[in-house]
């Protein structure tokens, strides 16, 4: 038995293509180039704008707002979309921005979740299972890979690429690329080390830890700038031999941004 359970009170354009078992709360509004996969529930007074593609079983919360046209000066209302995959979350009054012509898309991956306040401006790229806290807030085209947490209050400056299971910290303002696997904080913000915790709750090996490691001590603490230690790493055929490193690798040397640099040293 299935069925779609719309409150008498919501907006919902007869255009809009509804999945089976979708659940529309009071006021809620639903725009007429919009689709909602099955099993996804939209609270009361969401809003959900043309060019929302939602996936499965999304949560969409109280006030929480999908695919509202882009803060930018540039936009000329063209049809452009905002794309969640599938069991993503999102929190009371977090917004979600369609893109620009200049992409067309943002795009969000599956089992991801946004906290209240957070923000996704236009022409992102967010992977799966990325966790964004309370107010942390991306401006247009930041890349973020999988598994990425940000913390809250935490600001992503335009273009900024966020490399696979990294973590950065609450309030942490960041300008420059966050290479994969690192852990982010200070202000200004800077490399903290590997993290470390959450690689081994997701099942990283102790082998591969130990590699990072190595790799990124070339990078922040042997005194080379990143051009050198790159190729010192890439000189180490026992190092390139863990895909981990090669992701590092490749991250950093196709950086345009540059990536967080190292603390300073205090005397």
């Amino acid at each position: 038995m299935t069925s779609t359970r719309i409150d008498p009170r919501a907006v919902l354009h007869p255009g809009a293509k509804l999945g089976v078992n979708v659940s529309i709360g009071p006021h809620a509004i639903v725009e007429e180039d919009v689709v909602v996969g099955d099993g996804t529930v939209i609270a009361g007074n969401a809003y959900i704008a043309n060019g929302a593609r939602i996936g499965k079983e999304c949560r969409i919360h109280h006030g929480a707002v999908i695919a509202n046209a882009p803060q930018d000066l540039k936009y000329a209302n063209e049809p452009t979309t905002c794309e969640l995959g599938d069991r993503t979350t999102v929190r009371e009054y977090a917004t979600l921005h369609r893109g620009t012509h200049e992409t067309g898309r943002t795009v969000i991956g599956d089992d991801c979740f946004f906290m209240a306040y957070s923000h996704i401006a236009h022409d992102c790229r967010v992977g799966s299972r990325v966790i964004m806290a309370n107010c942390a807030a991306l401006a247009g085209h930041v890349h973020v890979e999988d598994f990425v947490i940000i913390g809250g209050l935490t600001p992503i400056h335009q273009f900024v690429r966020l490399g696979r299971h990294a973590m950065v910290g609450g309030g942490t303002a960041i300008g420059k690329d966050v290479p994969p696997f690192s852990l982010i904080g200070n202000r200004p913000a800077v490399w903290e080390g590997l993290n470390s915790i959450g690689l081994r709750r997701r099942g990283f090996s102790p082998e591969v830890l130990d590699a990072l490691d190595r790799a990124y001590l070339l990078v922040y603490r042997s005194g080379l700038n990143t051009t050198q230690a790159l190729e010192r790493i890439r000189a180490d055929q026992q190092l390139m031999s863990v895909v981990e490193v090669r992701i590092v690798v490749d991250f950093i040397a196709s950086s345009k941004r540059g990536i967080v640099p190292a603390p300073r040293m205090r005397h």
